[in-house]
């Protein structure tokens, strides 16, 4: 976002140099005057960072509801761009980390397994950030829910869209491979430890020599990192990459990949490491999936949510002015809270109010268009009716 200079002398007030209005908590916003059929609104909810609402061109058509199709993917709309964007996600990583194993090494080594988790991350945001903003990992949502105001009342629904999305992802890339999987391991029986293992395909692993202490500050610090990296690069106010944020997110993850992947495999998502873990349960690999490592399977579902709130933190603390941060509130986020609390309501809007508005907004469209056909006509006027 570009920063204006201005002096004293020159300037008007100080309100019109203030950041935008923050969208987290609104519905579809008409920001098109235009004279159309179709008025078009910004997205319904937040980015990684508010950075992703406040753009200053429309980006979606209004929504037409002609059937409960329409109306259901409508009221749902969110989740399922969530759910879709999380499936890319797991599929590309899941995919690339199988053709590595199953090819011995012959397909692919670690390097291509990072950049690929990196591209799978770009997909999986393109693929859903204009509609829900991306978030594709539980430790995003929920670090945005305490340190950027985003509805409190959308994190059971944004959780249960990655989780499922990473859960139906891991079983595509299964199915895909399915013979491959065979091959490999000399039978349909899976193994989780041992030269043919393949469990590692789906979530991951520590290092044999690490402790339990060691396993949980790896993970704690890989996605601090990552966290820190979103809330810095969608800053309004520090940032500069704007419309190229995507490309950093890509930059972002390969860096954790490549720097921070050796002990735990990084999972900093458990959308991408416990869904798919049960995924393969449920496909026949044994309970070692969740006993193995003394039982590791917990690190990359809790700590994740720890290290994210914690890099969130120390971005605030250290860096962000944005009033929309509980850090930066005389309450320190009380009122904020307490307002989460009371909006909580998760039945779904199945576009009735929205009809009822655009009906009107259309219907006032049309007369408008009219009355400046007539004026035209009588010679009162020229250009357009913008």
């Amino acid at each position: 976002m570009l920063k204006k200079t201005y002096s004293p002398k020159d300037a008007m007030s100080d309100q019109q140099y203030m950041k935008p209005e923050i969208l987290h908590n609104e519905d579809l916003e008409e920001i098109s005057k235009e004279y159309v059929d179709n008025p078009r609104y910004v997205a319904p909810t937040s980015g990684l960072e508010t950075a992703a609402t406040n753009k200053p061109y429309p980006v979606h058509g209004a929504p037409k509801f002609y059937n409960i199709l329409n109306r259901t993917r409508h009221a749902f709309r969110e989740y399922l761009a969530e759910f879709i964007g999380t499936l890319i996600l797991v599929m590309f990583g899941d995919g690339v980390v199988a053709q590595v194993t199953l090819s011995d090494g012959k397909s692919g080594n670690y390097t291509t397994i990072a950049m690929t988790w990196a591209t799978a991350v770009f997909l999986g945001y393109e693929a859903s950030a204009g509609i829900s903003g991306g978030h594709l990992n539980p430790a995003v949502t929920l670090s945005a829910v305490v340190f950027r105001g985003f509805p409190l009342k959308k994190l059971p629904g944004y959780v249960a869209a990655q989780w499922l999305g990473g859960f139906c992802g891991a079983l595509i890339v299964y199915g895909t491979y399915y013979q491959s999987f065979n091959d490999f391991e000399g039978g349909t029986q899976r193994t989780v430890i041992g030269d043919t293992a393949t469990a590692g395909i789906f979530c991951t692993f520590p290092q044999p020599f690490l402790s339990t202490k060691g396993q949980v500050t790896s993970e704690v610090v890989s996605t601090a990192l990552l966290q820190f990296g979103i809330f810095s690069m969608t800053d309004p106010c520090n940032s500069s990459l704007g419309p190229a944020f995507p490309f950093g997110l890509w930059i972002l993850i390969f860096g954790i990949g490549a720097g921070f992947g050796y002990q735990t495999g990084y999972a900093i998502n458990l959308a991408r490491d416990f869904a798919p873990r049960v995924a393969a349960a449920v496909v026949g690999y044994p309970s070692e999936m969740f006993t193995a490592y003394h039982h590791y399977f917990w690190v990359p579902l809790c700590c994740p949510l720890f290290g994210a709130l914690f890099g969130a933190f120390l971005y605030d603390v250290f860096v962000y002015q944005g009033d929309d941060s509980p850090l930066n509130q005389a309450d320190w986020g009380l009122d904020q809270f307490k307002k989460n609390f009371k909006d909580w309501d998760l039945r779904p809007d199945f576009g009735t109010s929205q009809i009822a508005r655009m009906e009107r907004i259309r219907d006032q469209t049309k007369y408008e268009e009219e009355a400046y056909k007539q004026a035209a006509a009588a010679g009162q006027t020229s250009g357009s009716p913008v």
